[in-house]
């Protein structure tokens, strides 16, 4: 199994990331069609020999691999399994790759209905932020037959600089979990971290020269701390969507029995900011609630 020579790769999604990621797909040297449900926030990618394409659906004339960076399980459902959705007006052959974090059951659900159609479906939900989109350097962790992995490896390998195989269809997804719990309280010891220091009389810039390369350094301290410091709260990654995710890893983990106390304590406090109207600022917004 491998790539048609000169595939055309379609993009759904045209977001903080998912702008940064069709650029580098252009860069790369492929040809890329895309669609996201505004146009008019995608008018600057398409002045980067993006091409226009007025749905989903019509994308599947057109592309061989297509790739969906969308904002909830809802919008993947839709589609992919709605009632014009691509897996149902693909080619047989084509490759789709989802890589937006979503459920490991819809993942799993989308991968046995594309197998019924003779397509090949990985879910490859990333890590990285805009940061990591925009220098092609992110975490990619994915799910799906590891032979269908490794021929969208070239793919993978534009996007990111940590590409991991996980295993079956959901793998990906239920990693991206880990990782989001991991941030969860993470971003939590990051602002009170700050916090602390400024109400030492210390300068914060200064306490992350030494603590960042420490044993307590981590890609959110070295990363977001700094946003913090400068009163920078845009997004890299916007707060609603990471309370749909850890919506989604405290309902995988009460399925699987487990206590989350870090994540049940993280996702109140920014389901508070939300409430407060931050939720399309970026996660580093976290640190209004001690201001």
């Amino acid at each position: 199994m491998e790539l048609k020579a000169n595939s055309t790769i379609g993009f759904i999604g045209l977001g903080v990331m998912g702008k940064s990621m069709a650029r580098n797909l252009v860069k790369a040297g492929y040809e890329v069609v895309a669609y996201t449900r505004t146009k008019e926030k995608a008018l600057d990618i398409l002045d980067d020999n993006v091409v226009w394409i007025e749905s989903p659906e019509a994308m599947t004339k057109k592309a061989d691999i297509i790739i969906t960076m969308v904002g909830y399980p809802s919008d993947v459902e839709q589609i992919y399994l709605g009632e014009k959705g691509i897996v149902h007006t693909a080619r047989p052959g084509s490759f789709l790759i989802d890589m937006t974090t979503s459920t490991p059951t819809l993942a799993k659900k989308i991968n046995n209905e594309s197998k019924k159609k003779g397509i090949y479906a990985v879910d490859a939900p990333v890590s990285g932020g805009d940061i990591g989109a925009r220098e092609g350097k992110l975490s990619i962790m994915v799910g799906g037959d590891q032979e269908v992995f490794e021929a969208l490896n070239p793919i993978f390998q534009v996007l990111g600089s940590n590409i991991v195989y996980q295993g079956s269809a959901g793998a990906g997804q239920h990693t991206k979990m880990c990782n989001q719990i991991a941030i969860a309280s993470n971003m939590l010891g990051v602002c009170e971290a700050v916090v602390y220091a400024e109400k030492a009389g210390l300068d914060p810039t200064t306490v992350l020269k030494s603590i960042s390369s420490g044993a307590a350094g981590s890609w959110s301290l070295s990363n977001l701390a700094p946003r913090i410091i400068e009163g920078d709260f845009s997004p890299g990654f916007y707060i609603k969507h990471f309370i749909k995710d850890m919506t989604i890893a405290l309902s995988e983990a009460e399925q699987m029995g487990m206590m989350t106390p870090g994540l049940s304590l993280a996702k109140s406090l920014y389901e508070k900011l939300a409430e407060q109207g931050e939720e399309n600022s970026g996660t580093q917004a976290l640190y209004k609630n001690w201001k």
